[in-house]
């Protein structure tokens, strides 16, 4: 399974936001600029993460991004359902139907191997991707 390049930049920022630890907070640039990602891809991933109850974003002075608790202690598997979408990762049906569709092994094949996928990601949470070696070099990332 492949993911979208925006999950995998809102799960990249979500790491980052989790190294910072509790209490501290960052910019949507300072945290764009770490990851070397567009600033307006990183609002967006923001947005979405914010959405989710994953990123407390506010503005102002005194204001920033921090990961909640919840962002922390998140299932993966959770979070990547919720950014990529459950859709099957083929579709049988559509504008020109596949002629296979009834007699077809793969459709069945690749909604077992999504399960699968997402069953290895479901036991680790955020903070588990963010331990050594990953942490510190998120840390060092300015």
């Amino acid at each position: 399974m492949r993911l979208t390049k925006f999950t995998d930049l809102a799960l990249r920022v979500t790491m980052r936001l989790a190294v910072a630890g509790p209490g501290t907070t960052l910019t949507t640039r300072q945290v764009a600029e770490a990851m070397a990602i567009p600033y307006t891809h990183t609002a967006k991933a923001i947005s979405r993460l914010q959405h989710l109850g994953v990123v407390d974003a506010r503005r102002g002075r005194g204001g920033g991004l921090e990961l909640t608790a919840f962002g922390r202690s998140a299932s993966l598997g959770w979070l990547v359902r919720e950014l990529e979408g459950e859709e099957e990762v083929v579709t049988c049906e559509g504008e020109t139907p596949c002629p296979l569709r009834a007699a077809c092994r793969l459709r069945g094949a690749l909604r077992d191997a999504q399960r699968a996928f997402y069953a290895a990601l479901d036991p680790l949470t955020v903070a588990d991707l963010v331990t050594t070696p990953t942490g510190p070099v998120l840390l060092s990332l300015t």
